[in-house]
């Protein structure tokens, strides 16, 4: 949930006039943790920003603020402590789902919410699923423990993410349900190849895009499965461009793509949209 501060943080500091309209005006509380944006020129008032969050924002223990974007292969945040506790390791919940997490070392995005609540209700009894981009469980986890799954492979890079993700496989106790592969996704879509094709749903929550791994999964999705392919697309584009993208894959399998859903679900650059197209591959 994003809530707005501005109003508090202007009658508390009480700064220039030319350095109001800078303050922020939203945070992101991830368990007892508030991640906030605050703009360079007010970089100076950090402390000051971050004891007032601190002092009025209920159950909070730390406070944060973002130094960068999201970078690198890993997709590690920038972050640093500016008020409260140095510890940024804390435990989530949402919608009886417990994230364990550290907020300096591996992401959190609330909001996928809805998305992660969508997927629950997609999932048919026995399925066996993929997710390519595990991270620290964030569609694994609900998807095995709120439906009748029969398995999940969770495939994750990020050594601090994979090490979150076996925690929150034990704190969520789907240990019989979800198994944790640490690697890059195309040696261990390989790997699970050797099993034949295994995967009747593939999570592909990968950010710009994860169409270079596009052919690590068409050699484990079963005829008639379905693959969850998240992009970016901007505001002017048309889904058709995802769509040739993935169909220009299937195609050197000899397989047809065909669309069931298309979704946008958040906002991820001006005029730029984080999508989700839901696609049907048959043989």
């Amino acid at each position: 949930m994003v809530e707005p501060i501005k109003k508090l943080l202007n009658e508390k500091l009480k700064l220039p006039k030319n350095e109001r309209s800078l303050l922020p005006s939203s945070y992101h509380k991830i368990g007892d943790i508030v991640i906030i944006n605050i703009k360079k020129p007010l970089w100076k008032y950090d402390k000051k920003i971050g004891k007032v969050i601190l002092e009025n924002i209920p159950n909070t223990r730390t406070v944060c603020k973002r130094t960068d974007f999201i970078t690198g292969k890993l997709r590690e945040p920038n972050v640093k402590v500016i008020a409260g506790k140095k510890n940024t390791e804390t435990i989530h919940k949402e919608h009886g789902i417990e994230y364990k997490l550290d907020v300096a070392k591996v992401m959190f995005s609330k909001g996928n919410l809805t998305e992660r609540k969508r997927l629950i209700d997609q999932v048919s009894e026995g399925e066996t699923i993929v997710d390519m981009f595990a991270g620290i469980g964030y569609f694994s986890l609900g998807i095995a423990k709120f439906s009748e799954v029969k398995k999940i492979y969770s495939i994750e890079l990020n050594p601090e993410s994979y090490h979150y993700l076996w925690e929150n496989i034990k704190l969520n106790q789907v240990t019989d349900k979800i198994v944790p592969m640490f690697g890059d996704c195309r040696k261990e879509c390989e790997s699970l190849s050797e099993m034949g094709r295994i995967a009747d749903r593939i999570l592909m929550g990968l950010l710009p895009t994860p169409k270079d791994y596009l052919d690590s999964a068409m050699k484990i999705i079963k005829n008639g499965g379905v693959i969850h392919y998240h992009s970016t697309l901007g505001k002017e584009e048309d889904y058709k461009k995802l769509m040739m993208e993935i169909s220009n894959v299937t195609l050197k399998y000899g397989m047809k793509v065909e669309l069931i859903n298309f979704k946008e679900v958040k906002s991820y650059a001006p005029n730029v949209n984080h999508v989700v197209l839901d696609v049907k591959i048959n043989h």
